[in-house]
């Protein structure tokens, strides 16, 4: 479908032909050089001693996961409102995911004290998932983490260039995870990146990344060795490095796109207040800088969401919804469930839940075309009285 203001687009440009094309001439494509130069810069900007690109964000996740020493018997608290690889990841290692709720209305992040009451003698790790680029509260997590012994995890899919405390997320946590897939604030199409300060996990994650390999195909072309010992059971995790030069040349445009991001939530918020007061916006007010990845509306709570979505479509606005709660998924119903716990919040949060079209480039002009949609279809769904 050609949609009137899409949900989301990317910022490509003869940069990143220009940075592809080198590496084509170059006529090295596996993980090299060009990834390590991307490794350091992105360590640079997220202000971490350690980057390690990988395949994508689950990969990082799953790498995360296994170097917190997660294993059969095991127990991490997360977020249910999240992408399901968050919690696949956990899965991957054997251990059991237990769901957190979220804190309410204004903010769809993971709530401190939810965790506190999911914790088990089993517990192991905490994975939080800073929503659409709004930090959680670090430094309770982090103070909670210490009283029980566990890891922090961050899923900072979101959170390319958020801040706390003028402090970057991703960089809170034991280990941060990174995703450039199409949608998100920079992109390789597919492709992630753990971030850490600890050295040694840095180094069992890239061994883990290339099947626990002492060398890789590019040290030993570049004839820096010529056998390799397999220490470990590792993943083929790489990124490539076609992905990676198109990550430098996104990761120089980061800052200057999140600002626009940042212009854009502000716009929406104050005409949606204005026109669409039946609506709520998350996040009001919270602490931070977001790289606003996402633009989260709630609805009405008696509102027919799919209705809504309808009539947005009918008038080509794209519009998503993030996320289904994981634990509704059918593969997730079978899972058993070590702590009693409601996931109230997360359910009627997630109903209401309509992510509106949001990337650098959308124009004032399209932020008012949406909003006149939204405010058109709640008036049609019975909603908003017709003015």
């Amino acid at each position: 479908m050609d949609w009137l203001v899409p949900l989301s687009d990317i910022d490509f440009g003869a940069e990143e032909e220009e940075a592809v094309q080198q590496v084509v001439k170059s006529r090295w494509l596996t993980m090299g050089a060009v990834t390590r130069e991307f490794e350091e810069e992105f360590a640079a900007y997220i202000g971490a001693r350690h980057a390690i690109a990988v395949t994508n964000a689950t990969a990082a996740l799953h790498l995360a996961c296994v170097a917190a020493g997660l294993g059969p018997g095991d127990e991490a608290v997360l977020p249910s409102l999240t992408f399901v690889a968050t919690a696949n990841a956990v899965r991957y290692t054997g251990a059991v995911p237990v769901f957190a709720d979220i804190e309410g209305e204004n903010s769809l992040n993971i709530s401190v004290q939810e965790i506190e009451d999911c914790i088990t003698p089993r517990t192991r790790a905490i994975l939080v998932m800073h929503y659409g680029g709004y930090a959680c509260d670090m430094p309770a997590i982090l103070a909670l983490a210490e009283r029980h012994g566990l890891m922090v995890i961050e899923d900072a899919a979101h959170a390319l260039g958020s801040e706390l405390n003028g402090r970057m997320l991703g960089t809170w946590g034991t280990v941060g995870c990174f995703s450039f897939f199409s949608n998100k604030n920079m992109t390789t199409g597919e492709g992630g990146m753990l971030v850490t300060n600890d050295d040694r996990l840095a180094d069992r994650l890239r061994l883990l990344r290339s099947h626990g390999m002492t060398s890789l195909t590019w040290d030993r072309h570049k004839g820096h060795a010529w056998s390799y010992d397999v220490v470990d059971l590792g993943y083929n995790y790489r990124i490539d490095e076609i992905r990676s030069a198109l990550g430098r040349v996104q990761l120089r445009k980061l800052a200057h796109n999140n600002r626009l991001r940042r212009e854009k939530t502000a716009l929406y918020r104050h005409l949606l207040e204005e026109q669409c007061p039946e609506t709520l916006v998350p996040f009001d007010n919270h602490p931070g800088v977001s790289a606003c990845h996402l633009m989260p509306i709630l609805l009405p709570d008696d509102a027919s969401r799919e209705e809504f979505m309808r009539s947005m479509k009918e008038r080509g606005i794209q519009t998503s919804i993030h996320y289904p709660p994981v634990h509704l998924f059918s593969a997730y119903r079978g899972v058993p469930l070590p702590v009693p716990q409601s996931l109230a919040f997360t359910e009627i949060m997630a109903a209401r839940e309509v992510s509106l079209p949001l990337y650098p480039a959308l124009s004032e002009a399209s932020i008012r075309l949406v909003v006149e949609a939204v405010q058109s279809s709640l008036v049609r769904i019975g909603r908003v009285a017709p003015l």
